[in-house]
């Protein structure tokens, strides 16, 4: 069907729709954000260090120890609570955050410079792509990382690793059809007892040598850097594995608040991380032999098994949280226009953020998969994680540049001097990562290609398709003035006609004059129009203008994040002159087949592929929430 793939931006001001009843508490939420928001920087600590020591660049001396762990922390530090918990949380769009928020902000601060909002859109589009990446590498890289406790407990466990890995997998896969309803309430207790493990094991080990907490001063990875400039370039790609998932932190900030992402933060996390990095730390001055696996060589023997479960929940939990956000995601970049409309499931009639897209659940699967078969270690893995990370880190500064200096009008010294510092930390991180791409980090920049590519042709194409509506569409109010000189029978009920655009004749409408020659006795010509802000609130959803004869040209507002529901949104012309019977209520659209031909769109391939993605799109009626008895789809060819 016709169905516009247009956003519009409308101002930021308009209220926001809440999804949930009722307000949870501050100390509610704080658990569920340590549950949900940091699960996956959580699980760094299971190779983090283990990449970085096991690179063989470092030798053993108490000197570079310090200036790793040194280093460990600043990163911490500036990247996750300076740039992510102070700066980037203030930027959220009407309460909501993520790459999406982030770039329908900086493209609606730059609404009156084109060229730049198009390079903005491109770029914050090829940043949401690289997160499929990423969902790709986190839930195998956790899963693997934690599973591979078993090697330390017995050598025989060694060959069981991967198959364990992607038996959990594929179960956690299987499970979310069901929701996470049910077990998503235990998420933010479980991994509170993993930070208070983690951190618990390293002050056993810091017990045994405080003196490595003198590595908190940044004198020690200064001095670190200035020795081994080179070798430092190298292990960045190795330390930003620290601060993998920081994006999580501004992705989830609608979920939770930022007061409880920054309590979890500086109360819980930080500190459990950094315990568990520097007990790491005295445990390899101690024993340099446990740099194979220095995490699980941490524990006593009599905890290596629960620490091992432990670790596989806690990794689980990383990976459902990731998960979650790329059904999200997804539904956004729908709504945006940038994908076809895919099989969407809500998974629970209260919270409306609970969905499940089975594309999209078994795309990530299948793909895991083949990169666990392929890397077959954590380690392995490292080496493919960080580019699209540190990649999507850069993009977040770029807009957030954007967004201080023309939405919040900050002097232009101001801005450069703080994102900049932020650009250059990121950029040098990334520039390091660079050094993995032959090693690994081609895949997920891989797999965010084809999501880019498959983006931009649906973008594209769907240009293409409006243009050629419109091109052959005629004017509806010229066309009712014309059919009521003479008109057509009238039959009881109302008629409820899709359109692509405002003020154009539906093809639905004309087929049924066509074949049926009847009119009903009310008319509606509805255009469904999605815009760059979160929610759009009840009281912006309907906008209407009389047509006469009983005719009306409704508009329906919705923003990203809101689900679409014609038939309640219809519901609010009560008042205004139009009462809706459904009983007697028809929705009539005109489901296009495209046909590529030779001409001056796209490339012949690009347009065979967006004859194939639109022809594969789901229902209409479902996307829109009609109800399946009352729907009439009527069949056209466009050619593009």
């Amino acid at each position: 069907m016709a169905l516009p793939a247009t956003t519009e931006s409308v101002p930021l001001w308009w209220p926001v729709q809440l999804v949930s009843p009722q307000k949870s508490s501050l100390t509610a939420l704080t658990v569920g954000a340590i549950g949900v928001v940091y699960g996956d920087i959580g699980t760094s600590v299971l190779y983090a260090l283990k990449e970085v020591f096991g690179s063989g660049h470092v030798p053993f001396t108490p000197d570079n120890v310090y200036g790793i762990l040194s280093m460990i922390f600043w990163t911490l530090t500036i990247i996750v609570s300076l740039k992510y918990v102070v700066l980037v949380l203030r930027a959220d769009n009407a309460g909501e955050g993520g790459l999406i928020a982030m770039l329908a902000l900086a493209s609606q601060a730059v609404k009156d410079k084109p060229v730049l909002r198009r390079i903005l859109l491109n770029v914050g589009i090829f940043g949401t792509c690289l997160f499929y990446g990423d969902g790709v590498i986190t839930p195998a890289i956790s899963v693997l990382g934690a599973v591979e406790g078993l090697e330390v407990i017995s050598p025989r466990f060694v060959k069981y690793v991967v198959p364990l890995t992607l038996v959990i997998l594929f179960c956690l896969f299987w499970v979310q059809k069901r929701g996470t309803t049910g077990i998503g309430k235990f998420f933010g207790p479980i991994t509170l007892v993993w930070f208070a493990a983690i951190g618990a094991l390293g002050v056993f080990h810091i017990a045994a040598n405080p003196a490595i907490l003198l590595a908190l001063s940044p004198h020690y990875a200064a001095l670190f850097v200035w020795e081994n400039p080179g070798v430092t370039f190298i292990l960045l790609g190795a330390v930003v594995l620290c601060v993998t998932g920081a994006e999580a932190l501004y992705a989830d900030l609608g979920h939770f608040g930022k007061k409880p992402i920054r309590i979890a933060w500086f109360a819980v996390v930080m500190p459990s991380l950094t315990l568990n990095y520097f007990g790491q730390g005295a445990l390899l001055l101690a024993n340099p032999a446990a740099v194979k696996n220095p995490f699980y060589m941490m524990a006593p023997d009599w905890a290596l098994i629960p620490l091992v479960v432990l670790a596989t929940a806690a990794a689980v939990i990383a990976s459902q949280a990731l998960i979650t956000g790329a059904f999200s995601v997804t539904k956004q970049v729908i709504q945006l226009g940038y994908l076809p409309r895919l099989n969407l499931i809500h998974t629970s009639a209260r919270e409306a953020g609970q969905i499940y897209i089975p594309s999209v659940n078994w795309g990530l699967f299948v793909v895991i998969v083949l990169a666990v078969g392929m890397f077959k270690s954590s380690s392995n893995l490292a080496a493919a994680y960080g580019i699209a990370v540190c990649t999507d880190m850069l993009i977040t500064t770029v807009l957030t540049f954007f967004v201080v200096r023309y939405r919040w009008k900050y002097p232009l010294a101001l801005c450069l001097l703080a994102t900049g510092f932020f650009f250059a930390v990121d950029f040098v991180f990334w520039a390091s990562n660079l050094l993995k791409l032959f090693d690994g980090g081609w895949f997920p920049l891989a797999i965010g290609a084809v999501v880019y590519v498959l983006m931009g042709t649906w973008k594209d194409g769907r240009a293409l398709l409006n243009s050629k509506i419109k091109a052959d569409a005629l004017d509806l109010r010229g066309f009712l003035d014309s059919v009521f000189i003479s008109p057509p029978a009238r039959v009881d009920g109302t008629a409820v006609f899709l359109s692509a655009a405002v003020g154009t004749v539906p093809n639905a409408l004309l087929h049924n004059l066509k074949h049926n020659k009847v009119l009903h006795e009310t008319n509606l010509f509805v255009t469904v129009r999605n815009h760059e802000v979160p929610w759009i609130g009840l009281d912006k959803r309907i906008e209407i203008e009389r047509m006469g004869h009983d005719c009306w040209q409704v508009l329906i507002n919705y923003g990203f994040k809101n689900d679409p529901d014609v038939p309640k949104a219809l519901q609010q012309l009560k008042g205004r002159g139009v009462a809706l019977d459904p009983m007697s209520t028809s929705f009539f659209l005109s489901r296009d087949t495209v046909v590529p031909v030779l001409g001056e769109g796209m490339a012949p391939w690009r347009e065979k592929l967006f004859a194939q993605m639109h022809h594969n799109a789901s229902s209409a009626a479902d996307f829109l929430n009609l109800p399946n008895n009352s729907v009439v789809e009527m069949g056209s060819k466009i050619e593009i």
